[in-house]
Order: structure tokens, then sequence, then C-alpha cells
């Protein structure tokens, strides 16, 4: 019994904050002020508790696995969402239903937690429905605006038919090779069309939920209606944890069909880094722009994917870790303007550092770091994932990664330029940053910074990964 308290403990954590949160809304007599102090002690704790007592080990017949690296990945998720709670703080206290929002937002976070343990097709089906079907939910949580709604459905529909897709891979893997276990797939995957076809789906259910190109069509259209606390949860939690198991999956289960994913994998990278880059030039909205920028970020991704070794699935973790908190820190800021002043075109940030150096500096620094310019955390993410992907010797592909860095520093640096050096006769208004939020801009920022220098932290990646993969 203490074997399955320690094993599970992250998953057990995170359902006693949703049993707590169960508690509260049934109370109902507290005010917001009140409880989003107490909640947002329960998410430091349990990413605190995270790192201590870490056990390997399998639950209810290998279904459920765990080890120092899955916990170690799941301990970025929760900080991740500690994070949000902070940032998103003056839309959280105005909230009508603020228990609501942290239930769906952990039952989620349980969810990713169960698929990044899954240890068969049944688990990991089940636990990326859990992730999904609360994010719908969130999407639409501002039920006053048209936005919002409209998005919401987008994403209904589009994680319907990714989860109908998923589906129909997963029959076709059982009834071509009569087992759903990891371990046991990994032994009978061969190159048949049969499987093959089985693959094709199972992968394109992936890139519907990584945002990949051609499949990212809704991305911008649900970040842009989504209330901002949402968004960032879209942007970096869930692709986070579909990351995680995305790497794990291929090289592990599907490695026997390395030749056909790894072209799959070529070309979408390509296609992805490029087209995000180009539709992230012409935005005007923060948060579309943002939403481009994110689908950019997962074509580098792609890239390090390719390289099929320990060094990238170490730089996709490594990586995940800094945009984090790069791209909450820019999502934290947009938040803030947005609540405060009801302002998310990109030309109304012109002159910002002129009445709101502290958010301006924030968001130049989370741009850099996007940017991938030294010294920066987002450079040695950028630079691991790119020595990752060149290691089978494509440096063609590497200079197509390249070009689009520096298409991606043009956009990032021109919103830079706006904020600090453009003239606006009418700029933003004074914004007072609340301590919750200040805080959170303030640990995304160490982050940034921090990240990239202390060298120990990847090689501690990589040696949870020689260990554990």
């Amino acid at each position: 019994m203490s074997d399955f308290f320690l094993i599970m403990k992250q998953e057990l954590a995170v359902t006693a904050i949703i049993f707590f949160l169960l508690i509260v809304k049934i109370a109902g007599k507290s005010k917001n002020e009140e409880w989003l102090p107490w909640i947002q002690l329960l998410l430091l704790l349990n990413f605190i508790g995270g790192f201590f007592f870490i056990q390997s080990g399998t639950m209810f017949a290998d279904m459920y696995h765990t080890n120092g690296l899955l916990a170690f990945q799941k301990n970025i998720l929760s900080l991740g969402v500690y994070l949000i709670s902070l940032l998103c703080s003056d839309w959280l206290k105005k909230s009508e239903h603020l228990p609501e929002f942290f239930l769906l937002m952990c039952s989620s976070l349980l969810g990713m937690f169960l698929l990044i343990s899954s240890g068969n097709l049944l688990m990991f089906y089940l636990s990326l429905e859990l992730a999904s079907i609360p994010v719908a939910a969130m999407a639409n949580f501002d039920l006053h605006k048209k936005s919002a709604s409209e998005g919401a459905m987008k994403l209904i529909f589009i994680s319907a038919f990714a989860s109908a897709v998923l589906l129909f891979g997963i029959s076709l893997i059982y009834g071509a090779t009569g087992t759903i276990s990891f371990d046991s797939l990994a032994q009978v995957v061969t190159d048949n069309p049969l499987q093959i076809l089985a693959f094709v789906f199972f992968f394109t259910a992936f890139t519907f939920k990584l945002s990949v190109v051609p499949f990212h069509l809704w991305t911008a259209d649900v970040y842009e209606g989504a209330p901002i606390a949402t968004t960032s949860y879209l942007s970096v939690i869930s692709k986070g944890a579909v990351a995680f198991i995305f790497i794990t999956v291929l090289y592990k289960v599907f490695a026997p069909l390395e030749t056909v994913w790894y072209w799959m994998l070529v070309v979408l990278s390509v296609l992805t880094m490029l087209i995000g880059n180009l539709f992230a030039l012409r935005q005007q909205n923060i948060k579309r722009f943002l939403a481009f920028s994110s689908i950019a970020q997962v074509g580098f991704i792609l890239v390090a994917i390719t390289g099929t070794g320990v060094d990238s699935m170490a730089s996709v973790t490594y990586f995940i870790l800094i945009y984090i908190f790069s791209n909450l820190a820019a999502f934290g800021v947009a938040a803030i303007i947005s609540e405060k002043t009801g302002k998310e075109n990109i030309d109304e940030y012109k002159g910002l550092y002129k009445t709101n150096p502290f958010l301006s500096w924030m968001l130049a620094i989370a741009l850099f770091s996007l940017a991938g310019i030294p010294p920066t955390a987002g450079f040695f993410g950028k630079l691991f994932l790119l020595t990752a992907g060149s290691v089978k010797g494509n440096f063609w592909l590497i200079l197509i990664a390249g070009l689009n860095m520096v298409i991606s520093l043009f956009y990032y640096l021109k919103i830079v330029r706006a904020v600090i050096m453009d003239k606006n006769e009418n700029p933003v208004e004074k914004v007072l940053v609340n301590g919750y939020a200040k805080m959170g801009l303030v640990i995304c920022a160490a982050g940034i910074i921090l990240a990239g220098l202390i060298g120990p932290l990847y090689d501690y990646i990589r040696e949870l990964i020689t260990i554990f993969f």
C-alpha cells in the first residue's frame, strides 16, 4: 500500500486538490480573494512535493508506470499551472466561477499526468480524453464573449475528430498486433502495410494535438477567443504533455517504423516552422501572434525529434521547461494589460515602456528568449534542439531551421522595438500589477536567465533519460 502512495503521489496530490476545490465550491460562501491564495499555495506545494520521495514502479498490470524522468516531466507541468495561477490572478479574482476553473484545470492536469505515465493504448486514450475535455469548458469560460464560444466549439470539434482518428488507429494497431501494451508492441511492430496505416492514423491524432501544420487551423481562433489563462494552459501545459508522450511513443513503441515517421517529421517540421513564422508576421492581435509563434516553436521541437536519440529527448524536455517560462511571461504581460485596459492589439503596445517599464522589460525578456537570443535560456534551448536534430547529418534541415530563426527574430524584435522605442501619443495607461502577477513574472524572468546559465540542469535531464529511457 505504501508503494501505491509513493508511486502515484503526484496523481494523488492533484486529486486531493480537486476534492478541496469541490468542498470550496459546495461551501460557496467565501470570496475569490480569500480562496485564491490557498489554491495557489496548494499548487505550489504540489510542485515542490513532486521532487521528494520519487519511486519508480508500475501499477494496474503495467497500465501505469513512473520513474525519475516522468516525475520530472510532471513537475514541469505542475510549475506551469502554478505560474498561470499567479499571472492570471486579476482575471481569476473577477471570475464568478473561480473554483470551477481550477477544478477543470486540475482535472486536465491529472489527465496529463496519467497520459505521461501510460503503459498501454487504453490508458493512453482515456488519459488523453481526461486531459482534453476540461480544456474545452475552460475555453468557453467567458460566457459573455461570442469569440470564446466560437473558439470552444472549434476546439470541441477538432478534439472529437482527433480522438476519433486516434481511436481508429488504436483499433487497427490492436487488430494487426493483438496487443495494446507499449512493451509488447515494441516487440511485434513491423513495417507491414496494415501497421503502417494504423500508425499514420495514430500519428495524425498527435499532429492535431500539437498544432502541427496542416492541422493547425483551429489554434489561432481558439487562442484569440479563450481567456488568456486558458490560452496559456493550451500553449504550454497541454502541448508540453503531448510532446513528452509523443517522443516516448515514437522512440519506444514505433522504433521499427523509424524509416516511415522520420521523413514525415522532417517534412512537417519544415512546414510548421515556415507557416507558423510567416503567419506570425502579419498578426495584430497579441494572442493570435503568440498562437502562430507557438506553432513555429513546435516545428523546432520536431527538428530535434528527428535525431532519434537520448540527446533529442533531453533537448525536448529541456526546451519545454524553458518554453514554459518564456511563453507564460509573454502571456502574463498580455493577460495583465488585457484585464486592466482591454487592449490586445500589438499596435496599442507602442510606447508601453513610457508608462509601464516593468511590464515592458518582462515582455522583452520573454520575447528575447522565444527568439533564441543569448544569453537567455531560449538560446540554449534552441541550440540543443538543432544540435540533436543534426545527428543524422541532415544539415540542410538545420539550415532551414536557422533561416526560420532569423524570420522569428524579425517579428519578435519588431514588437520589442514598438514597446520600448516607438512613440505613441496615447500609450497604454499606467497599469497596477498585483503582487501575485508580479511574483509570477519575476519567477519567469529568473527562469529565463538561470535555466540557460545553470549547466548541470541539462546534464541532469540527460542523466534521467539515460537511466530510465
